[in-house]
């Protein structure tokens, strides 16, 4: 019989996560409960749905009183309902590292708690061979990150790490698509810390993973998911051969030269062509095909001397989520000064080994028949590298 009982919840009404990522199905706040002599209870979750979480835990409890409440991540859609479980079980012990012992006095004012701070490789005996192993996860995705680890059941319990966008049995047997989608948007920036991290897990027998957001990972998905991390976390192509075509275009004509380039890169063997509007696609799903392609086609118009405020914006995200070691190509349109692929390149220069691939195809207005042999040509050369 496991030792570990899920206590999550669903929040089906959310509509952004973080106030940015669409989350049509809404997003789950996982939360487990650990059973020994004693309990445990697995992180908290969003205090807007505080008291659905409070009736679960007291349901797994069945009268008994938890012992410990383990914080791994303060992020408020994990702490924010750590005040309201102290008033309801206050002879529970806080557990957490000495970051988030700052942090959770900083979000809770006058807090009133019994705190235990553990550092890497300290251990919680729950007795009935139930050993809580602790281990540091600095930046995965905040500074004050620990992961835990339960032996006896072989299971990681992840915070952020593994996590996905969705409510918690939504679309299990695709868990990378949204998962992708999570990783490159939230811990993107923070791969070699990830990678730090993965280095740790290796050293552990883990037959499965518990995240705080998203399914349990256990088996083939496990194993799956281990690949792609290794993959995420090193900034290694995970579609080799494939092509992001992103362009931010005002009255259309940007567009046409992109869904140009787009077929001929097709054409040419491209093993994937994805092409998304700036404009009005998803930013989060942008940001994870570049992530996910070995290169990038960017297409923007001139717009009061630089660039079309959707590109600027898409440029300014890859930029802070790390984006590196890619191929990109530049199509810049204009009528009386054509400025983008100047701009685009000033702000792709600070990044780590990106190269531009030359030609650079400057449009006047609309595409013309010189253009179509430019694009020819910087498809070519996209598709040779």
């Amino acid at each position: 019989m496991s030792k570990i009982t899920y206590i999550g919840v669903d929040d089906k009404d959310l509509d952004l996560f973080e106030s940015q990522y669409a989350v049509p199905e809404g997003m789950c706040y996982n939360s487990y409960l650990v059973e020994g002599e004693k309990i445990a209870v697995m992180d908290s979750v969003d205090k807007r749905k505080t008291d659905e979480w409070l009736d679960k835990l007291a349901a797994a409890l069945n009268g008994r009183t938890p012992n410990y409440l383990v914080v791994q991540h303060m992020e408020p859609d994990h702490s924010g309902s750590v005040a309201a479980f102290l008033q309801k079980y206050p002879s529970a012990t806080i557990v957490c590292s000495v970051q988030a012992q700052k942090f959770m006095l900083q979000f809770n004012d006058n807090l009133k708690a019994d705190i235990q701070i553990v550092k890497e490789g300290d251990t919680i005996d729950l007795g009935a061979d139930t050993v809580l192993k602790f281990f540091t996860a600095p930046m995965v995705h905040w500074p004050e990150v620990i992961v835990t680890y339960l032996e006896s059941e072989q299971t990681l319990f992840s915070a952020d790490g593994f996590g996905k966008f969705g409510v918690y049995d939504a679309d299990p047997d695709d868990w990378a698509c949204e998962a992708r989608r999570y990783y490159f948007n939230i811990c993107g920036k923070y791969g070699n810390n990830v990678a730090t991290l993965l280095k740790k897990a290796a050293n552990l027998k883990i037959s499965r993973i518990s995240p705080l957001h998203g399914p349990v990972l256990e088996g083939e998905k496990l194993a799956e998911a281990l690949r792609l991390y290794s993959i995420w976390s090193a900034y290694d192509v995970e579609t080799p051969g494939g092509v992001l075509v992103a362009y931010a275009s005002i009255h259309g004509n940007t567009a046409v030269a992109a869904n140009k380039i787009a077929e001929m890169l097709k054409t040419k063997g491209a093993a994937k062509v994805a092409v998304t509007d700036l404009a009005r696609d998803d930013m989060a799903e942008a940001i994870e095909d570049a992530f996910r392609m070995g290169a990038l086609v960017l297409a923007c118009a001139t717009y009061d001397g630089g660039i079309f405020p959707p590109m600027h914006n898409f440029l300014h995200k890859l930029t802070i989520k790390g984006f590196q070691r890619r191929k990109v190509g530049l199509i810049e349109n204009g009528t009386w000064a054509p400025q983008a692929a100047k701009v685009m390149r000033g702000m792709l220069e600070g990044l780590k080994d990106v190269e531009i691939v030359e030609p650079v195809v400057s449009l006047r207005s609309s595409m013309k028949e010189e253009n179509v042999a430019q694009l020819e040509a910087l498809a070519d050369a996209i598709v040779s590298k």
